[in-house]
């Protein structure tokens, strides 16, 4: 109770009651409540995942042993019905720009990671019939950006489930990281723009594309290494070839099978941007 409490608080202190109202403001929300407030909505919803409590009821019969107005049941399920998701989404990342401010301090001395995925939810095709997503099922995708250094997300787009990655995947570009990318995000013309725009990166390449006049670099070869080839070369067959020359990675992963990066940096040890790749476990894991 004394962990939970002490988050609410918390909760209170780095968002208050007049950003809430800026952002209704902002998305022209009008919050005619006088005792259920979109503030106080937020409240109780915080408090709920806290608590894992399994209902609205449940929510109201102990609400006010966690400081909060009682109301009625039904009042907190149409007023959470009511309110326009994009306040939960400017509210989101009014959160994650105060936490993230040690990230970009940090920044200004070195480059860190920015991991780029997606996870999509699912649930019966009746409750968001406008997301439908395969046979009976509707779905939604979060498209997140997230820094190891915070362990926490920098941006979040969503969209329907069935939208490609590769599209929203430039909204999630950021100068100011290395990308580390699967390959969902891999496209020719795609990695040679970053080399032109100096955006640093590391992508995992998809398996059919041609690897095309290789030239081996020079390394000193480590002990137990995992790394099996490095190389630079152009990508693609002769119809689609990358204009520049990159740098790809071969590596055994954990499992000992092969994978393939392709990258930017020129001045790193192939095992750095093996384990560069493999942090991007990191996502896999926040997303669970």
């Amino acid at each position: 109770m004394k962990k939970n409490t002490t988050f609410h608080n918390l909760f209170q202190k780095i968002v208050s009651e007049d950003e809430v109202n800026v952002i209704q403001d902002a998305i022209g929300y009008k919050d005619t409540a006088r005792k259920l407030t979109v503030h106080t909505l937020i409240h109780y919803l915080t408090c709920a995942a806290m608590n894992e409590f399994k209902s609205y009821r449940e929510c109201v019969d102990v609400g006010d042993k966690h400081g909060l107005p009682k109301v009625d049941h039904s009042t907190i399920s149409k007023k959470a019905g009511h309110v326009d998701y994009k306040i939960m989404k400017e509210l989101f990342h009014l959160v994650v720009s105060k936490c993230n401010r040690i990230t970009r301090r940090v920044l200004k001395i070195s480059k860190e990671l920015l991991l780029v995925d997606s996870t999509t939810i699912t649930v019966g095709k009746s409750r968001l019939p406008w997301a439908l997503y395969h046979g009976e099922r509707a779905g939604i995708k979060l498209h997140v950006s997230y820094t190891p250094l915070t362990e926490m997300p920098l941006q979040v787009v969503e969209t329907t489930g069935l939208i490609h990655d590769g599209p929203i995947g430039e909204q999630l570009v950021d100068s100011r990281f290395i990308m580390v990318e699967d390959r969902a995000y891999f496209k020719i013309k795609r990695i040679d723009q970053f080399t032109e725009d100096q955006q640093k990166f590391v992508i995992r390449i998809k398996e059919n594309v041609e690897i095309f006049r290789p030239h081996a670099l020079q390394c000193l070869e480590q002990a137990g290494s995992p790394i099996t080839r490095d190389i630079t070369c152009q990508l693609g067959t002769k119809q689609s070839r990358s204009e520049k020359r990159h740098r790809v990675v071969f590596f055994k992963d954990d499992y000992g099978n092969e994978m393939r990066v392709v990258t930017n940096l020129m001045d790193i040890a192939p095992e750095v941007i093996a384990d560069m790749y493999k942090a991007r476990w990191g996502i896999e894991t926040f997303f669970r």
